[in-house]
């Protein structure tokens, strides 16, 4: 087993921040791969020392589920010592495009794509209809911040975080956010949002909440995975670059996995919700968003905008990318087996990283979708 860490550095505003973003590498080379584009890389040399008989499955996409799927992949990896893993972090955006394959190098191509945006039916036909979107895991986006010094619960109303982030909110001790924190004193700083420099599914399930709540935000942005994000903004890529650069920068708050959040102690908010009630972020409240969810044939559901009093107002799915045909029938066993596992056994590893286990009617229909998958002629 190989773990590999990268960082990257990201640029914002003039100011370098280093953001880590790890990349999970449990890998040898497929039996059927071609080597990588350069031979002295690391995964040339790590592909060389697979015993005979190795298969290696390789992924890319989302960052949101990044946490829990290393977890998956090491752990499957150490019950079938002769399948290995490559995940790439990279972002939903340049997941999906990975996956479709079209204008890719040799060494961007993979056996499945993971997206917390799931993928459009342009997509979808682009990648020849030869796609199965399946729910894996799902879970919360927080809002977190960095107010040193602040000793309350910060709530905030949904026409609260709208405005902060369509930057028309700009101080922290502004009348709307002080009205929702009664006897609580607010700092008169200025609100510098975090926000994401990639195509992201974070991005969306968050601005699919934006675009529910608030006639403003639906008529100048939409939900998307790319937004030209106006007020004092700061960008990074993932969920971990986020993260991290709101732990860094005062008086800021950004959009990011819940538990990217709570694996490095950042501060949340409590966000109104439909009902009125203003929730925490938990894995209650996420699973109460989620509990009631009707999933469609083509197991593509959104819930921008969730009922109940309990419910934390902005959950969402991640879906697995996966190829109703393989050209390989070893390669289709082997993808069939994995996400089986992870589907049930897996499901077990969501609480403690901080995601939601899905809801059985989920993984039903999650389950039939892999079990569908077949070797192609």
């Amino acid at each position: 087993m190989i773990v590999w860490v990268k960082s990257k550095e990201c640029g914002i505003h003039g100011t370098r921040v280093l953001a880590a973003l790890f990349l999970l590498t449990l890998f040898v080379g497929c039996t059927q791969s071609k080597p990588p584009a350069n031979p002295e890389s690391a995964t040339a040399a790590a592909e060389e020392k697979l015993p005979p008989g190795a298969t290696v499955l390789t992924g890319a996409g989302a960052t949101f589920p990044s946490l829990i799927y290393k977890r998956w992949f090491t752990v499957y990896h150490d019950n079938h010592p002769d399948t290995y893993i490559k995940y790439a972090p990279v972002g939903s955006g340049e997941g999906i495009r990975r996956f479709i394959g079209k204008n890719i190098a040799e060494d961007e191509r993979v056996d499945f794509g993971a997206s917390d945006a799931a993928m459009s039916d342009p997509q979808i036909a682009d990648a020849g209809n030869d796609v199965l979107m399946v729910p894996a895991t799902a879970g919360c986006v927080v809002l977190a911040y960095n107010l040193p010094g602040f000793s309350g619960e910060l709530k905030l109303s949904r026409r609260a975080y709208a405005g902060i982030f369509l930057g028309e909110i700009k101080e922290w001790n502004d009348p709307l956010i002080a009205q929702s924190n009664p006897g609580v004193k607010l700092p008169k700083l200025t609100i510098v949002t975090v926000v994401r420099l990639d195509s992201s599914g974070t991005t969306y399930a968050f601005t699919r909440n934006l675009d529910a709540i608030n006639e403003h935000w639906r008529g100048q942005f939409g939900p998307a995975t790319v937004i030209n994000w106006p007020g004092n903004a700061m960008r990074a890529k993932g969920n971990e670059g986020v993260a991290g650069l709101i732990e860094k920068s005062v008086g800021s708050i950004g959009y990011v996995g819940y538990e990217f959040a709570r694996r490095i102690g950042l501060d949340t908010a409590g966000l109104e919700n439909r009902q009125g009630k203003f929730v925490k972020p938990s894995e209650h409240g996420c699973a109460a968003a989620l509990a009631n969810a009707e999933i469609p044939e083509n197991l593509r559901l959104f819930v921008p905008d969730p009922t109940g009093a309990d419910s934390y107002p902005i959950a969402t799915f991640s879906w697995i990318l996966l190829r109703k045909d393989y050209p390989n029938s070893h390669t289709a066993d082997v993808i069939r087996n994995l996400f089986r596992w992870s589907l049930q056994d897996g499901q077990h590893y969501a609480s403690e990283l901080g995601y939601v286990p899905l809801p059985p009617s989920v993984v039903e229909k999650s389950l039939a979708a892999v079990n569908s998958i077949r070797p192609g002629s």
